[in-house]
């Protein structure tokens, strides 16, 4: 796949509330292999929506969403599987397994493909050193702080340097200088070629780094740059 490919495609995507009520409108837009875009909007706009389509957390109510060539729609269990490895997710509320520890937490998506339990650990202490985390190993995130929860789950979501990376508010819990870490991050993976989107308020970060902006406003989405 080139450059140039799109690895989503949104074709007059339409998602409602269950009393009919539009929550997105008549999306028609793509996203190439190695692109890198902002989304923004204000608190209720759809951004986290949006986030959701992306990795088929949800379905559109009508239209056409494709991802890595596959119609979302009508797309089977073994093959959402397979479509979700290739996508990197930082959720608003983390979803880390409070059952396991921030090791493991970071290194599952390797476990998930099959990669030596030796290697994986070692990967996941090195993100976790970066990541300023390297203290935490063997913690739980039930007894660490949001910002830490924060930087765990970007971790575990670049640790197999995915095709996608969506990232939903990223840097809502951390202090500027590890803002600045992370969002470097994420531009290193996109200059590597990553598809790389991010969720935000932050108009600092919008205006400091010269990507793509999409901004939701009443159920529409307008290119600013």
């Amino acid at each position: 796949m080139s450059e140039d490919s799109p690895v989503v495609s949104f074709e007059k995507v339409m998602v409602h509330y269950k009393d009919g009520a539009p929550i997105l409108s008549d999306i028609s837009l793509s996203f190439k292999k190695k692109s890198f875009s902002f989304i923004t909007g204000a608190s209720g706009a759809g951004k986290t929506t949006f986030m959701r389509l992306l990795y088929a957390g949800i379905k559109p109510s009508s239209g056409k969403l494709t991802v890595f060539g596959k119609d979302i729609s009508s797309i089977s269990g073994d093959e959402l599987c397979r479509l979700r490895q290739k996508i990197g997710v930082v959720f608003q509320d983390f979803n880390l397994l409070n059952y396991l520890t921030v090791l493991e937490n970071v290194a599952l998506p390797l476990k998930v493909i099959g990669e030596p339990i030796d290697s994986r650990l070692v990967q996941a202490k090195e993100i976790l050193d970066w990541v300023g985390l390297g203290n935490c190993f063997n913690a739980y995130p039930d007894t660490l702080s949001g910002g830490q929860k924060q930087r765990i789950a970007i971790a575990r979501a670049v640790i197999t340097r995915p095709e996608i990376l969506l990232a939903d508010e990223p840097t809502g819990n951390v202090d500027d200088q590890i803002a600045n870490k992370l969002m470097n991050l994420f531009s290193g993976m996109y200059k590597m070629g990553t598809c790389v989107i991010i969720a935000t308020h932050s108009r600092r970060f919008v205006e400091s780094f010269n990507y793509g902006e999409l901004h939701i406003e009443n159920g529409k989405i307008i290119r600013k740059r």
